[in-house]
């Protein structure tokens, strides 16, 4: 019966079959009453056969359910084998092993078996991203307990378990960032501008941020050191631990020549030059040169540009040697100015470059002495990954955190690639660079992709950062909008929320730090948890504060 499966869904183990505690009801119902309204043997019956029948599975159904789930088991047992990638068998590790299942399972579309699983009171597979095999085996001895049969599985190589699979991603988050604040697991981390103070590092220290951003793009390592020192000073002063994060500025695919600025809007064209001296090929066409030159050979007719963070936006025409004829079809406001050292994204197209520049390769020399984790910018190569990697390993630091920013389709797409790479060198983490990657994924898609890279980190047990925008407009103007406030809420599912620097920036750590305090009572990751709601009770109506 599926009354007694729902009342014994603690037998597998596991945090998915806890059970609640029994509630004390003595004091409302009288002992006389209780006794009078036990159900007897004749009213079982007849509540019984009132039930519909479909809520009693036959034996049919369970082996169905069976079977299904067996194959799923069995395909993610050969992804296993592959190395995830349909390469060379890998070394076993729980992690590797555990984003193998779980990519493997997500190549099928299940919400039918999600759905009857869950008719029966079982697991659903919904919260399974950390210990994915774990929780199909569970389900499977429980469907086999209901036929009376015994389950016996073929062993994967290194599977976690359900505590593993939590386990390992807090322990990784720890290594990345150093031990989580009392109160709230997602660490604050905060964008220093070049001239921060040791006044402004303590506020924030005291404000309750865990981490620090030095963003190698800009200033230079005297201005490097000089914050690193200020940072290692207020943290002992204060008595907080406090991580430094530093970006490399990766490849920089800008606009580039004259200071005029460029005024388009929808129906003009612009030439972009190859060279920064380049003139139009007609006089009449607008032309702005490209910081890189070579990527205008790997674009296509009829492929999409954007501009400064998608405020201007066109369409390639032609490609000449020269360089790529664009048609602008979008503008901001209908018309907007477009000048030197503004970002520019070629989504659909094939960009081919690498990741880990020379200049990248000299900062790291610094990071690798002064910071307890880099970031490697637009992360979409297993070369760059590779590379990064063993100069680390030349300046003899191991220990040394890499934090892939995922900031481009492409990068997006070689994610599960880039994690399996990654997965036996730790510290690891991943930033959701949410800026450029909502440019070239459209914003409207934003929403589904950052979940996706949410669930699929947490398969690797890999911490990831929730970036771009959090609170900008409270940092910068002093007041948030409504918005601003749920995608804060939202980001309590990450590891670490990245707030960039603002007038307002001290202000706004504390209340994220109260947002994110709040709303980890609430919900771990994509489970919601069920603490008591002051509001449920009407009598003390104060307590929702």
């Amino acid at each position: 019966m599926v009354r007694a499966v729902t009342e014994n869904r603690a037998s597998p183990g596991g945090p998915h079959a806890s059970v609640a505690p029994k509630r004390k009801v003595g004091a409302c119902v009288p002992a006389s009453s209780r006794a009078a309204s036990r159900p007897t043997d004749g009213t079982r019956r007849a509540f019984s056969a009132a039930m519909p029948t479909e809520t009693e599975p036959g034996d049919e159904e369970l082996r169905g359910l069976s079977r299904e789930l067996l194959e799923l088991r069995s395909e993610m047992l050969n992804r296993e084998i592959e190395g995830g990638t349909g390469g060379e068998p890998a070394t076993p590790c729980k992690s590797r092993s555990n984003l193998c299942h779980y990519l493997s399972l997500r190549r099928n579309d299940i919400r039918a078996l999600q759905e009857r699983l869950s008719r029966l009171g079982l697991s659903s597979l919904g919260r399974s991203e950390a210990h994915v095999l774990h929780s199909v085996d569970s389900v499977l001895a429980v469907l086999a307990r209901l036929r009376g049969e015994r389950l016996e599985l073929k062993p994967s190589f290194g599977a976690p378990d359900f505590d593993e699979g939590r386990a390992l991603l807090v322990a990784n988050a720890d290594a990345l960032f150093g031990p989580r604040p009392q109160g709230r697991a997602a660490r604050i981390m905060v964008t220093l501008p070049g001239d921060a103070s040791g006044q402004l590092i303590g506020s924030l220290l005291e404000g309750g941020i865990d981490a620090v951003r030095i963003n190698c793009a800009h200033d230079d390592p005297s201005a490097w050191e000089r914050l690193v020192t200020g940072v290692r000073a207020e943290a002992q002063r204060t008595g907080r631990h406090c991580a430094v994060h530093m970006d490399m500025g990766g490849p920089k695919l800008r606009t580039s020549g004259p200071p005029s600025p460029l005024s388009l809007a929808p129906g003009d064209g612009l030439f972009l030059a190859k060279a920064d001296d380049g003139g139009p090929i007609e006089s009449s066409i607008p032309t702005i040169g490209c910081t890189l030159p070579d990527v205008l050979d790997m674009v296509r007719p009829g492929e999409p540009v954007w501009f400064d963070d998608g405020k201007l936006g066109g369409v390639v025409d032609r490609v000449e040697p020269r360089g790529a004829f664009v048609r602008i079809t979008y503008a901001r406001h209908g018309r907007r100015r477009l000048r030197p050292d503004r970002g520019m994204n070629f989504p659909e197209s094939r960009i081919d470059i690498p990741g880990f520049t020379a200049k990248d390769r000299e900062d790291l020399d610094f990071i690798a002495k002064h910071a307890d984790s880099v970031g490697l910018s637009f992360a979409q190569r297993v070369e760059d990954v590779r590379a990064v990697r063993e100069r680390v390993l030349e300046l003899g630091k191991p220990s040394l955190g890499l934090v892939l920013k995922i900031e481009t389709r492409r990068g997006f797409e070689a994610l599960p690639r880039l994690l399996l790479e990654s997965a036996r060198n730790a510290p690891l983490g991943v930033m959701i660079a949410r800026g450029d990657l909502a440019v070239e994924i459209g914003y409207e898609r934003l929403a589904e992709v950052q979940e996706e890279i949410l669930w699929i980190c947490e398969a690797a047990h890999v911490p990831v950062i929730w970036a771009t925008q959090v609170l900008e407009s409270l940092s910068k103007d002093g007041m948030p909008t409504r918005a601003e406030i749920t995608d804060a809420a939202m980001a309590e599912r990450a590891e670490c929320v990245m707030l960039n620097k603002g007038e307002h920036v001290v202000e706004t750590v504390r209340i994220l730090d109260d947002i994110l305090r709040r709303m980890g009572g609430h919900q771990h990751k994509k489970s919601a948890t069920l603490r008591a709601l002051g509001v449920s009770n009407p009598s003390t109506p104060s307590t929702w504060r």
